[in-house]
């Protein structure tokens, strides 16, 4: 049986996707929690170059970077297939998986660690770019579907159900809803129905604790850009 163990970070919604790919491959692992601020030798000895989770050990052989994780966990546990069988549509996948860590989240992330002026402006770049998407993905993903690859979760799902945990957060600190049913319904339907995952269910963090434990971690960000 393969050694599997996991490196990551409580409430990341990047530890959180291998998690979601993990359990729905059907895949066992350990889960190794890393401290938010005081990283351990093992991860300093298994990701030299960024120091960052997650991390995937599988039989002793260190894996960083999520995404990267994501294509070998599809590459080496081939059922069921998170990515289509396709090559364009496997690299249209890929695509918006990258546009989602490069454009959406990062904005996500800006509107958490700023206030005024400046996060104004992200919110404003978060619902131009989760909205573009909505509007593209539309036409190349099964109509009437639950998820983006179809009847059951894939790839781009695990990429974006990744951050449900942190969006509502978010809009809980800022006071506004982020995805709505007026600007992205599709989204918002998406969300919803990945929410009702029992995979998504069991790798969410309790929402009460991650926003007590998001809110002291924004403090220390707002309080050291002043400095």
């Amino acid at each position: 049986m393969a050694d599997v163990k996991l490196h990551g970070l409580w409430g990341s919604p990047f530890s959180q996707r291998i998690q979601l790919a993990l359990n729905l491959k059907g895949v066992s692992y350990e889960w190794i929690e890393e401290g938010f601020e005081k990283k351990s030798t093992k991860l300093l000895q298994y990701n030299p170059i960024y120091k960052k989770l997650p991390v995937l050990v599988h039989d002793g052989k260190p894996l960083p970077e999520s995404l990267i994780i994501l294509e070998y966990i599809e590459e080496t546990w081939k059922n069921p297939p998170l990515l289509p069988e396709d090559p364009y549509e496997r690299s249209r996948v890929r695509f918006w998986a990258n546009f989602f860590d490069q454009k959406v989240l990062m904005q996500i992330r800006a509107i958490y660690a700023c206030r005024g002026e400046e996060q104004e402006k992200a919110i404003v770049e978060f619902v131009e770019n989760i909205t573009m998407m909505e509007k593209e993905i539309v036409k190349e993903f099964p109509a009437g579907k639950s998820f983006f690859s179809g009847e059951r979760p894939g790839f781009l799902d695990v990429v974006v159900g990744s951050a449900l945990s942190l969006i509502k957060v978010i809009e809980r600190l800022i006071g506004m809803k982020l995805v709505d049913e007026e600007r992205t319904p599709l989204m918002h339907l998406w969300l919803v129905a990945f929410a009702e995952l029992g995979v998504a269910k069991d790798t969410m963090p309790e929402m009460e604790r991650f926003f007590v434990k998001a809110m002291e971690a924004r403090e220390k960000i707002l309080a050291s850009n002043t400095n």
